[in-house]
């Protein structure tokens, strides 16, 4: 019977995260498609609920600060490119935002049982280490570009960023799971 029990948590808890995964995911791109003005533009959406926008400007001036601390000025240039004043710069694209992994931690920590409050905390706490981490990649990478440096072991810039996101999401879920 104890061990249906836990069967039965088990398999909640993995219905409950594939569930969370695909709306936050799957979610995140619908409000992408409709806060497009070549698209199925539905202007409420774009003005009140397009987080995507904050994220990457908020993710472009994060790294604009990086980049001042290797003593760059950076410039925004067309709404998604950061560069160097005078000098390259990098394009942060959809698939640089971190929608995965976000939606990843998000769906892990919303299929939990938790108090609200805990749930909040555990929440925006790994969201923030992640965008923190995302802030670093892009800047590191803008850095990069503009003295010439290759990626360590030929490795791309955003399979660095995966390996840094799911270990701080692995190393977080422990934590998680020793505090609870």
């Amino acid at each position: 019977m104890n061990q249906f029990f836990d069967i039965k948590i088990f398999i909640t808890f993995c219905l409950k995260f594939i569930l969370f995964f695909i709306f936050f995911y799957y979610g995140t791109f619908a409000i992408i498609g409709l806060t497009a003005k070549n698209g199925y533009y539905v202007e409420f959406i774009d003005h009140y609920l397009n987080y995507i926008s904050i994220l990457k400007i908020s993710l472009l001036k994060g790294a604009g600060l990086i980049a001042r601390i290797f003593g760059y000025d950076t410039i925004l240039d067309s709404g998604d490119v950061i560069r160097v004043s005078n000098a390259r710069g990098v394009r942060v694209a959809l698939s640089c935002l971190g929608i995965g992994v976000m939606s990843f931690w998000a769906a892990f920590i919303l299929s939990n049982k938790l108090t609200k409050k805990l749930k909040s905390i555990w929440l925006i706490g790994g969201l923030l280490l992640l965008w923190f981490i995302n802030v670093w990649r892009i800047g590191l990478f803008l850095v990069s570009v503009n003295k010439g440096w290759s990626m360590p072991l030929g490795i791309d810039h955003h399979t660095w960023f995966n390996l840094a996101a799911y270990s701080a999401i692995f190393i977080m879920i422990y934590f998680f799971e020793k505090h609870n």
